[in-house]
């Protein structure tokens, strides 16, 4: 059989195969990767994020008695209200400063090392927060609650980078979702240990903080067992033995000379593999609407206004007449739909696209909240009312759950090269973070200037990335890097370097190439060696 007929059965085969792509990427390995990673990372971000709530009493009479130990008077009540916004506050500042340390530490430790470095980060924050009432110091507190942000600033960059890299392209989008249905975890199980019948009491309230070091001694003991990233090994450290290694141990198989190609495929592309800082990034045309469609992604992530359905839930459920110790309990329902919807998400995600969630994500939130802003102006008129405004809050957080939720980080992975990934990762990063304290600061002033109509705000924030992402981004779906990247070439003014048929082409070629050889393995290290 000729070569050039072995490439055609080749890509009938691949055709013929494509409705089963999705189901055969999952391997033990990725699973066990993706799971004790977003279990010591993501998850953590999410519990943090709604630990603080329960304890917030308890914690002020902390603060108050020992300044009062201390300097044998009260604290006055503006000082402890600024006293308990730092602390609260003091989580984004140190997520935005961890957000900057993520490009030189993957660079440096690679993905997985930086993941087992930011262990440290987690467990001494939470010794510090669990101990700060024994050791009778506030500033202990809100030194860890600092810590636990870098910890959060980091996870949530280089987690993704993490699954983006190791996940085979027709599962990137479901595995990488597992990261949002972690962080909905997360804020779940803050909610339940805050319950007055597990630890949201006086006298428990510090073992709520120290929880937070188990996630990060569980990853510390099962990361080093798993295999670093294929592509960091081959395109930045040179070791194409130990990426083929990584490889087979992700994927269950031995043969993965497509999967090598296809990672060398995208260093042709780029003709050499050089990490480019963030300035370097900005200077880059082949790249510019990518940066832009990140920027704007991760902004409308954190301006969408979640924060505020947090603020308006209780006074809901308090206008409908419900007692207010069962609040509480109800409220974790908004948890409960939090984890459905990321579930959901992460099932057909693959099925759908990227595109279409987070776009109908956004829109949907936008529709939602001119829903909730009726209801909230009208419901003295009838007490059925506040239940449809339940109803509208429920359906704002399923869609962001759904789309906006998680896929940000899917996308800012997948827009960008390796050679852009992590400086691409730390302009995200840092976006968000100051988006996220922008909204703690500005949200009193705008809630105390609008009122209820403060949700059209927002809406609009949804409505205005929803349409600028409806004309700008391109499916991600079951594309490699390369292709992606090509996909902005036209609006970037850009020349296409390899085309789609090229890289396949080639890959196919390799393939029947290395059918024909018995020492299939070792010409795949030797090619790949020499052209690095």
């Amino acid at each position: 059989m000729g070569q050039a007929e072995k490439i055609n059965n080749l890509e009938n085969e691949d055709v013929n195969n494509g409705s089963n792509t999705t189901n055969q990427g999952w391997t033990c390995r990725l699973v066990i990767a993706s799971l004790f990673g977003a279990f010591g990372s993501s998850y953590l971000y999410g519990y943090n994020l709604s630990v603080v709530n329960a304890p917030t009493l308890y914690v002020k009479e902390f603060y108050n008695k020992t300044w009062n130990d201390r300097y044998d008077q009260p604290m006055e009540a503006a000082s402890l209200t600024l006293m308990w916004s730092l602390t609260v506050s003091i989580f984004a500042i140190g997520g935005l400063v961890g957000a900057i340390m993520v490009s030189p530490l993957v660079k440096l430790l690679g993905r997985k090392g930086t993941l087992l470095l930011n262990n440290i980060f987690a467990i001494v924050a939470s010794l510090m927060l669990a101990l700060g009432e024994v050791a009778g110091s506030f500033e202990m507190l809100i030194l860890g609650r600092f810590i636990i942000g870098v910890d959060a600033g980091i996870a949530l960059s280089a987690l993704p980078m993490y699954l983006g890299e190791i996940s085979p392209k027709q599962i990137r989008g479901a595995l990488g979702q597992i990261h949002s249905i972690f962080i909905c975890v997360g804020v779940f199980t803050g909610q339940v240990m805050g319950l007055p019948e597990l630890l949201g009491q006086e006298s428990r309230w510090n073992y709520m903080f120290g929880i937070i070091m188990v996630p990060a001694v569980v990853q510390l003991l099962t990361l080093p067992f798993l295999p670093e990233s294929p592509r960091y090994l081959l395109l930045e450290k040179q070791d194409a033995a130990g990426a083929q290694k990584a490889l087979q141990a992700f994927l269950n198989k031995k043969d993965v000379s497509k999967e090598l190609e296809e990672v060398q495929a995208e260093y042709r592309a780029q003709h050499s593999i050089h990490l480019v800082s963030m300035i370097e990034l900005f200077k880059t045309p082949s790249v510019r609407w990518q940066i832009i469609t990140a920027i704007v992604t991760m902004g409308c992530y954190q301006l969408c206004g979640l924060n505020a359905i947090w603020f308006y839930t209780n006074n809901i459920l308090k206008e409908a007449g419900m007692d207010s110790n069962q609040i509480p309990y109800i409220t974790l329902i908004t948890g409960g739909v939090e984890i459905l919807a990321a579930v959901v998400s992460g099932m057909i995600i693959e099925h759908v696209g990227r595109r279409p969630l987070l776009i109908g994500g956004f829109g949907a939130m936008a529709v939602f909240y001119g829903l909730l802003t009726i209801f909230l102006n009208l419901q003295t008129k009838a007490s059925w009312l506040p239940y449809l405004s339940f109803g509208c809050i429920l359906g704002v957080i399923a869609s962001f759950c759904t789309g906006p939720g998680g896929i940000p980080f899917i996308l800012t992975g997948e827009l960008f090269e390796q050679s852009y990934r992590p400086a691409a990762f730390m302009i995200a990063g840092t976006v968000s973070w100051l988006s996220n304290f922008a909204v703690g600061i500005l949200f009193p002033f705008i809630q105390g200037a609008f009122g209820a109509f403060c949700f059209m705000v927002f809406a609009a924030t949804c409505m205005a990335g929803a349409v600028f992402l409806y004309f700008v981004l391109p499916e991600t779906k079951g594309k490699t890097f390369v292709e992606i990247s090509q996909s902005f070439a036209k609006i970037n003014r850009v020349a296409v370097s390899i085309t789609k048929e090229e890289m396949e082409w080639v890959a196919a070629k390799v393939k029947v190439e290395n059918s024909d050889t018995q020492n299939e393995h070792g010409n795949v290290i030797t090619e790949m060696e020499n052209s690095l």
